[in-house]
């Protein structure tokens, strides 16, 4: 493998990796770095601020999800296509267009007047702005010699890690010190400012333009459908019960047939939408399954900790941007340590460290009470932001490192792709157990509050004097009150039930980076040179 790389690394295949970092080629990487720190962001940033634009716009509850749903189908359609679409227009065209592209779909989403407009832009925004995201995958392992993985692999680890986990802080303050149009104007100065950067500096590769006529269109129509349906079915499966909604059970028909017509052509004809190939390699199929199950992680906390804080605690999105703002910290701060270590340690050993942490943090979730607050969610959450950064490192090194460059575009589309269905996964089986384990643990509870039971009724006579002397219906009160009070704990159960979960998956991935053979260096691809 190391021979192979060393060979199609050669400066004359246009991505010659020399041992000196070209400074031009330096700022061109650090633009679609940022490029990609705001696609990513994009999605957490909003998410925040729903309510707001779900006010301004005049939407109902079943309809502002979709600016968040639209987003993320077209996103996941375009991350695999960016791969073919790099070499046939080349990263400098392909990135180009997409920064311009996402900055005018981000100005009209500020101009959107109604909810229909909002999803149309946002789909437009998700879908140009998803191929920005492989590019820099790809480029930071071509571009850049093995000895400078220490230095750009942190980089590239902690802007698609940070961005989730700051979207919410970010969000909050935005839309509570301005209006929710801010959320998409303030991508458009940065926005062109990447496109030009973009345009003048990247010059990795070529086009080659013959590749159009092999394109394969069906096999890009199959691959939208399946994964389109694919994140819909996760996205609002939760919401409408699943299989017991027709719109799930139409999705599901057209994902399986989508993904039947994708795989076939996939492996017939000469050039597919998406190159499976690079599965065949040991350590790219590996760090994709890693990758999956941080995208769990990464995307699961990021929804679990708001959503405790505002139904548990009542925080309104500045709150909980303030809370979770922590996370984000200790990734920025773990970042240049997880480079130094990337150098010295085991990639095995600096994934066990990594999901060993992510799992003591999880563990000491499942003690949640009510009363949780900023500091009782420090450790917990200092833990996840370390872990994420000393994870994402090596598992980068491992997937993308000893790949050949004409494989890289494709294998980053695809690497990019786990990490969002991970999330998309994660999310739809984090919200189904919620659901499902806090009726559970409500019925339980319910079973409990008989009119035998005297702590119950002393409760009850207690409070409902309490509300008799303000002249309210005092038994009434005490009676809603007391569901409330059993609703909450059945909600926290259901909690705990999901970062029990979470610690026993982690806790398995550390036995599973124990079990790897070490990964081959991908150092000797630079000795040629």
């Amino acid at each position: 493998m190391a021979a192979a790389t060393a060979q199609g690394a050669v400066p004359a295949s246009g991505f010659g990796a020399e041992e000196r970092m070209d400074p031009k080629r330096l700022v061109a990487f650090l633009a679609m770095v940022f490029g990609m720190f705001m696609s990513i962001l994009d999605i957490q940033i909003v998410s925040a601020s729903l309510s707001e634009i779900q006010a301004g716009l005049g939407a109902g509850s079943d309809e502002i999800a979709w600016v968040q749903t639209s987003y993320l189908i077209a996103e996941v359609i375009m991350i695999p296509l960016s791969g073919v679409l790099a070499r046939i227009l080349s990263t400098r065209v392909l990135f180009t267009f997409c920064a311009a592209g996402f900055t005018l779909a981000s100005a009209l989403c500020a101009t959107a007047t109604n909810i229909e407009q909002m999803i149309v832009y946002r789909a437009i925004q998700g879908f140009i702005g998803g191929g920005m995201i492989p590019s820099v995958f790809a480029a930071a392992f071509t571009i850049f010699p093995p000895s400078k993985r220490n230095i750009v692999s942190p980089m590239v680890g902690l802007v698609a890690t940070l961005a989730p986990t700051v979207g919410p802080t970010i969000g909050g303050y935005i839309s509570h010190a301005m209006s929710w149009h801010w959320l998409f104007l303030i991508n458009v100065i940065p926005g062109v400012l990447v496109a030009a950067a973009a345009w003048s500096l990247i010059d990795f590769d070529k086009p080659d333009l013959k590749l159009l006529k092999k394109f394969d269109w069906w096999g890009l129509v199959a691959m939208a459908i399946f994964l389109g349906t694919m994140e819909f079915v996760l996205e609002e499966g939760n919401n409408k019960d699943w299989f017991n909604d027709h719109h799930i059970v139409m999705g599901t028909v057209a994902m399986v047939v989508g993904g039947a017509i994708f795989f076939w052509r996939v492996f017939r004809v000469e050039l597919p939408v998406v190159d499976l190939r690079a599965f065949s390699n040991a350590n790219f199929a590996f760090g994709s399954l890693f990758s999956f199950v941080m995208g769990v992680g990464l995307y699961g906390l990021t929804y679990l900790y708001p959503l405790y804080l505002g139904r548990i605690r009542g925080y309104d999105s500045l709150m909980i941007g303030e809370t979770m703002f922590v996370s984000g910290a200790a990734m920025f701060i773990t970042a240049p340590i997880a480079g130094i270590l990337s150098s010295k340690l085991d990639p095995r050993v600096m994934m066990m460290i990594g999901f060993g942490g992510f799992a003591i943090g999880t563990y000491m979730m499942t003690g949640i009470t009510a009363d949780w607050d900023f500091y009782e969610l420090l450790v917990p959450q200092i833990l996840r932001g370390c872990s994420l950064m000393i994870c994402m490192v090596p598992i980068n090194n491992l997937a993308l490192g000893t790949l050949p460059p004409e494989r890289m575009k494709n294998a980053s589309g695809l690497f990019n792709l786990t990490r969002n269905l991970g999330g998309a996964v994660g999310l739809a089986i984090i919200n189904t157990m919620l659901t499902q384990r806090s009726d559970d643990h409500y019925a339980r509870l319910s079973e409990q509050l008989h009119w035998g039971n005297q702590s119950a009724l002393d409760w009850l006579a207690s409070v409902g004097a309490n509300y008799d002397g303000y002249g309210l219906d005092g038994t009434a009160v005490a009676v809603q009150k007391l569901s409330g009070v059993a609703t909450q704990q059945a909600w926290l159960l259901s909690f705990i039930d999901v970062f029990l979960t979470l610690t026993v998956l982690f806790g398995a991935l550390v036995v599973l980076a124990m079990l790897l053979q070490k990964p081959k260096s991908a150092a000797p691809a630079g000795a040629g040179h």
